[in-house]
């Protein structure tokens, strides 16, 4: 089975934030294939089915970011999930705007959602796709990342989150080694 957890904040006041991409492609990917992720288990909001004729659980933690780690320990536990099937999404200040960037395992970088999967996992060997939100010129950054989007920032986030649930796909049908040759350009 795959496991499939995009990170996010929980709650009205997070949704439609740079911090919720994660949240934001899980949910598209849900809407493609027809699975509602409306269970609570796990610390988490969870969605189970089939994508490209696999078992796929898609997985949006509860517990706020920064203890995202919590829920996904708690599901790769219950499920002996193989770490290979595990793929996290998230945001990246890292990465240029609206560029997604799959790697099969990896540091943290500066996301604290990430170190806290990685602390509580013990591992890094699990892949994952970073979408790329971009940095502030200039102010906080925790404002900037926890933000909604500008009005002329939408539409190119929004082919960003319908390109990762592609990625994710194409994973899941032919391999990650696939997916990085289509995805990372």
């Amino acid at each position: 089975m795959y496991v499939i957890v995009g990170l996010g904040n929980p709650g009205k006041k997070y949704e439609g934030t740079r911090h919720n991409v994660g949240f934001d492609v899980v949910e598209y990917l849900g809407y493609r294939n027809n699975i509602d992720i409306k269970k609570i288990k796990h610390k988490a909001l969870i969605g189970e089915g089939m994508i490209e004729g696999k078992k796929v659980m898609l997985v949006k933690p509860q517990t706020f970011m920064n203890l995202s780690g919590e829920s996904v320990l708690e599901i790769c536990r219950y499920y002996d999930v193989d770490f290979n099937k595990l793929i996290v999404i998230y945001d990246d200040i890292d990465i240029d705007f609206g560029k997604i960037r799959i790697r099969k395992k990896g540091s943290a970088g500066t996301h604290n959602g990430m170190r806290n999967i990685i602390y509580n996992l013990q591992s890094d060997e699990f892949p994952r796709i970073r979408i790329g939100i971009g940095k502030p010129e200039k102010g906080d950054l925790v404002s900037y990342v926890i933000g909604k989007f500008k009005d002329d920032e939408k539409e190119d986030i929004l082919i960003s989150i319908k390109t990762a649930a592609c990625a994710l796909e194409c994973i899941i049908r032919e391999g990650i080694d696939k997916a990085m040759n289509m995805y990372n350009k």
